[in-house]
């Protein structure tokens, strides 16, 4: 099982699940922990092969291939292992089209989605940096195209922090972990097509960077076609909303999450 930790509230019945992005881990969510577990039950968790589940990822590697449904379970795993019903959701980038994986494959576990930095089309440049990582992916080391990568998404003077987060969150992986992640890119245009195509009509508010060069305009896309969606812009902001202005984070999605509860 993934390693997970939880915050209980005295009173709330409202669950908030945050899941973190590829390369990150659960720490990337330090700057919201104190405002949501003060409102409501939390639950973080790292992903498998990131964070204390590193070790955990890297066995369960070699009896699974590693899909988003394989990796969405997971997550499933730990919300059923606690007995939780129903979840708000909340994650950021790749973590977002988990979400987004689990609402259509369990959506009577999940309440509403907050989709921060949210992926749903890869564009031009997206696919062919996703190319170019394919080829050199075994033969350039991984922090190399990482940090790379990391530099295209979030390539402004105040994206550094945040840049610079993913990047030593990045370490901690083993370069075949990377590689079997980096491999979950040969499913991803199909998946991304069929969640633009259907309206879930489950309560999803996407936050996003009006820095957020490659991935803001396909957002605004869905938005305009899905019922139950609303985009929020934070000014002066890139790709990692929760990290680079989380008071401005924290406020609008809790207000969201109380709206709904």
């Amino acid at each position: 099982m993934l390693n997970y930790t939880t915050y209980t509230h005295n009173t709330s019945t409202e669950w908030v699940t945050f899941v973190h992005g590829a390369g990150g881990s659960s720490s990337i969510w330090f700057k919201q922990i104190r405002s949501f577990k003060s409102q409501f039950n939390v639950l973080i968790l790292d992903l498998r092969g990131h964070g204390k589940s590193k070790s955990i990822g890297f066995k369960d590697a070699f009896k699974s291939k590693y899909t988003f449904d394989s990796i969405t379970n997971d997550i499933v795993e730990v919300i059923d292992h606690l007995n939780i019903k129903k979840s708000h959701f909340i994650g950021i980038s790749l973590g977002t089209i988990l979400i987004r994986n689990l609402a259509e494959n369990h959506p009577n576990k999940v309440k509403s989605m907050i989709m921060g930095g949210a992926i749903m089309k890869l564009n031009l440049r997206s696919q062919v940096l996703m190319k170019l990582g394919v080829i050199f992916k075994s033969l350039v080391p991984y922090m190399l195209l990482y940090k790379f990568f990391a530099f295209v998404i979030m390539p402004r003077k105040n994206h550094k922090k945040s840049r610079l987060l993913f990047v030593n969150e990045a370490k901690k992986l083993y370069q075949k972990e990377f590689i079997r992640w980096f491999m979950l890119t040969s499913e991803i245009n199909p998946l991304l097509r069929f969640f633009r195509a259907k309206d879930i009509k489950i309560p999803t508010l996407y936050v996003m960077g009006e820095q957020d060069h490659l991935f803001l305009p396909s957002i605004r896309n869905v938005v305009s076609k899905h019922i139950k969606s609303s985009l929020f812009v934070i000014k002066q902001c890139g790709h990692v909303v929760n990290v680079e202005q989380p008071e401005i984070f924290n406020k609008k999605t809790i207000n969201f999450i109380k709206e709904l509860a």
